[in-house]
């Protein structure tokens, strides 16, 4: 697994999974706050199988990085 997703990328999902988990677990929202471990997953390990299958990537990396995880697809 390449990273493909960015800083800030990251913590947005990060922030949102981790949010989104602690209302579920206050009650606020329901059993579809544990939703959140997908955003909160993707964000940890810094990789989202969609952005894979898109072809996009919000990682600042350099062009070669690029053109490999391009042509791999």
């Amino acid at each position: 697994m390449k990273a493909n997703i960015g800083t800030l990328d990251r913590s947005l999902r990060i922030a949102a999974g981790l949010f989104l988990i602690v209302l579920s677990l206050f009650g606020v929202i329901g059993w579809w706050g544990w939703l959140g471990v997908v955003p909160l997953a993707t964000g940890l390990f810094r990789f989202c199988p969609a952005y894979r299958l898109l072809g996009i990537s919000s990682c600042k990396c350099s062009s070669s990085f690029l053109r490999k995880v391009r042509s791999d697809t």
